[in-house]
């Protein structure tokens, strides 16, 4: 691929990223990005990969090269984060490309390397993520979001805790992982090389799964049972930190523990409030009459949430007492912490908060609110697998027909109208 000048191949990286849902909207700064990530050979050669998990065999042939020329090109790949590798249910070797977030971008910061200028990386992504908003806007845009809010379990009544299901606890996150990883936590990571991280601790971000296996092996984490894995939890929590993780029920990927002041999803639920970035757990905080009004749940929200008002009370005119922003708040619990009078407590929202099943489920819908499904079915038409294609017009056909609808308008199929008919 050396005849492709620099722009060209990092064009085809940037076009390519844009087919999957969760892309990354072209910018100057993007491309600085990916040419400290990827050489030019390596953004072209990636930028032919499928969007679905492909073997060693699929990427020879889109390639033209040996199947040992591309092993050594992928393992290489994995090897620096950009690619993950993991088995099949057929125990075949496969890799995919992640999102840049969550996804290559994080992993790039995941430890401590001297293979790229981790201060200049920092300052690209402060830029591409903090001061330009298309990026950002671009991954919220939709109803369907990619990372949720998890609930602290310790927090909620008794009563209240024997209602949450598996899937909404951070602990069963951790319990039935098949694998689990820790590394350095990429927000406090970027800001530190900025002089401008917090003192929260940065060992603390979690993977789960295949993505957890790859990356240990690679030594961009650290492996960790599930001891180790509660325990970091614990430590989150007592932090007054968020668990932020993906957005489906089965088989989460990664549970990230965040602070108010360096993470980005964080500081994109304070800037755009109004697109809802992240999905908010099932409860809300209700603050009781006994609130003194002392602020700590104000100071404690991580994405100002909580605010103080006037209690109107005649005999104490400058009383104050907490109020809740419904619209804002993600229901995690951090303020019932910080509480010392016990008078806040979680109550469930009126609304039911749906939750894609599993990710392929989540980039299914995301794909048709975006307007990108005909990329996800038919990606790379001549090497698609009929397990990945079964599995996403599964998900199609179980949509509410509203979304069915557009969906079969934007694959324009006559086999799907069928179907769906």
């Amino acid at each position: 691929m050396s005849h492709h000048t620099l722009k060209s191949g990092y064009s085809s990286l940037v076009e390519r990223l844009n087919r999957f849902p969760q892309g990354a909207p072209p910018s100057d700064v993007l491309f600085k990005i990916l040419a400290m990530l990827f050489s030019e050979g390596e953004a072209a050669l990636v930028a032919q990969l499928p969007i679905k998990p492909f073997t060693t065999t699929v990427a020879a042939r889109a390639w033209r090269t040996s199947v040992a020329a591309a092993q050594k090109t992928l393992e290489s790949l994995a090897d620096r984060a950009i690619l993950i590798d993991a088995e099949d249910p057929d125990g075949n070797q496969t890799y995919f490309l992640p999102p840049p977030m969550a996804g290559f971008f994080e992993f790039s910061m995941m430890r401590i390397r001297g293979d790229v200028d981790q201060k200049m990386l920092a300052e690209l992504f402060h830029q591409y993520l903090n001061v330009e908003e298309d990026f950002i806007r671009a991954l919220f845009t939709g109803d369907t979001k990619p990372g949720r809010a998890f609930v602290q379990e310790a927090v909620l009544e008794p009563a209240e805790n024997l209602r949450v299901l598996d899937w909404e606890r951070a602990s069963e996150v951790v319990r039935s992982a098949s694998h689990r990883a820790v590394g350095v936590c990429y927000c406090r990571h970027k800001m530190q090389h900025m002089g401008r991280d917090c003192d929260a601790p940065k060992d603390i971000c979690m993977t789960f799964g295949g993505a957890a296996a790859s990356l240990a092996n690679h030594n961009y984490a650290r492996s960790i049972d599930v001891a180790e894995g509660l325990a970091l939890l614990q430590q989150a929590q007592e932090c007054g930190l968020v668990q932020f993780g993906e957005n489906v029920q089965n088989g989460v990927s990664f549970i990230c523990n965040c602070c108010g002041c360096c993470c980005e999803a964080m500081i994109a639920q304070r800037r755009f409030g109004t697109l809802h970035p992240i999905q908010t757990t099932a409860y809300l905080p209700e603050v009781a009459d006994a609130c003194s009004g002392c602020g700590r749940c104000v100071e404690a929200c991580p994405v100002e949430a909580m605010t103080l008002v006037s209690s109107n009370d005649p005999r104490a005119l400058k009383a104050k007492k907490a109020r809740v922003d419904a619209d804002r708040c993600l229901g995690c619990g951090v303020c019932l912490r910080a509480c010392r009078t016990g008078s806040l407590s979680l109550a469930r929202r009126g609304e039911r908060i749906i939750t894609p099943v599993n990710s392929t489920h989540r980039a299914v819908v995301m794909a048709i609110e975006r307007g990108t499904l005909a990329h996800l079915v038919f990606d790379n038409q001549a090497h698609v697998s009929h397990r990945a294609m079964a599995a996403v017009l599964g998900v199609i056909l179980k949509l509410p027909p509203v979304k069915q609808v557009l969906a079969s308008k934007q694959m324009k199929s006559r086999y799907l109208a069928r179907l769906l008919g």
